[in-house]
């Protein structure tokens, strides 16, 4: 990092996890690394055995992805549910080119398997560098889409349908929210952005302040944006649904939350990103974390900020779910 570009300061209770970090030695992702990073770090049947332990089910769906080409689909859902309930739409992270699509559950199983009926769908997307844009976010478009189209016989209420990504996934979750838009697809009912990684320009001030340190430092993500765009990768041929940041008009878009780590290489962009809903005359909560670094929440889910932090989202959810499709809950209503 330059000596001339200072960054706020990591929070001192997340600050042993970085230095242990550091204490491992300079770490570079390369293309060979990815095959393990695509992997869980469990097996399926000991996540099925904690799921039904907590009264949930999981089944895997083959479904039409981008050009028609077959994608999965994981629901989870609470053991004998019979009534119609809302549906959150998750779409894993990982930079575009790792992580898997029944690895983030652990992200969303506490606060909204257990305090909502819900069911939780999750898109096994494609992954870049093998399948570059546009195939990760028309998967998760196309996923979308055939979850609406069945709703009655997944149980689902079609009004009441959240889209959810962190990190890559928030980006995608953004970029496949503008398409149902601009496609005249599925209503979203509100999404969640949590760190969104949305701009491929390797511009903003963030950018330079975190790199070299922390986690998802600018390194990474300009590494994610080159095997997801290519030669494209900040240049002009660069559509809204694979960097949203590139969107110059933001209405229209479902009740949002976002948030992002002060100290994180994607602060700049979701504050624009949040900013430029506000300017559209749209709806979004906007928390940036004092002093948290990029994925805090997972890695040291037991210092403050990151209660805090999930204890936020957890509320933002509340307040969404106890809406009722097309009303606003009214300030101090319960």
């Amino acid at each position: 990092m330059s000596d001339l570009m200072p960054r706020p300061p990591f929070d001192p209770e997340l600050t042993p996890f970085l230095d242990a970090l550091d204490a491992r030695g300079p770490f570079t992702l390369t293309t060979e690394m990815l095959p393990r990073m695509r992997g869980l770090d469990t097996t399926e049947e000991a996540l099925d055995e904690r799921l039904r332990s907590r009264g949930f089910e999981r089944r895997s769906l083959t479904v039409p992805g981008h050009l028609g080409e077959p994608i999965t689909l994981a629901l989870i859902q609470r053991i004998g549910r019979t009534r119609p309930t809302a549906a959150v739409y998750t779409i894993h992270g990982g930079g575009m080119m790792f992580g898997h699509h029944l690895g983030n559950l652990d992200s969303y199983d506490d606060w909204l398997l257990d305090d909502h009926d819900v069911v939780l769908v999750s898109v096994d997307y494609r992954l870049a560098p093998e399948y570059p844009d546009p195939y990760p976010v028309e998967d998760c478009y196309a996923g979308l889409v055939w979850v609406e189209a069945h709703a009655d016989e997944l149980g689902i209420d079609p009004g009441r349908i959240v889209i959810a990504g962190q990190s890559a996934g928030a980006g995608l979750a953004a970029g496949t929210a503008l398409l149902a838009r601009d496609r005249r697809g599925p209503a979203l009912f509100g999404q969640i952005l949590v760190s969104p990684m949305l701009d491929d320009r390797d511009a903003t001030v963030s950018t330079m302040q975190i790199d070299g340190v922390g986690v998802a430092d600018r390194q990474m993500t300009r590494f994610g944006w080159d095997a997801y765009l290519g030669p494209r990768r900040a240049g002009e041929d660069v559509s809204i649904s694979a960097a949203p940041a590139r969107a110059t008009d933001l209405a229209g878009l479902p009740r949002t939350y976002i948030d992002c780590g002060s100290a994180e290489v994607f602060r700049d962009e979701t504050v624009a990103y949040a900013s430029a809903m506000w300017a559209a005359g749209g709806d979004a909560e906007l928390h940036v974390w004092p002093g948290a670094f990029h994925g805090f929440t997972s890695m040291v889910p037991s210092a403050a900020i990151s209660r805090t932090a999930i204890a936020a989202l957890a509320d933002w959810t509340r307040r969404l779910l106890g809406t009722p499709a097309g009303e606003v809950a009214l300030p101090g209503a319960s």
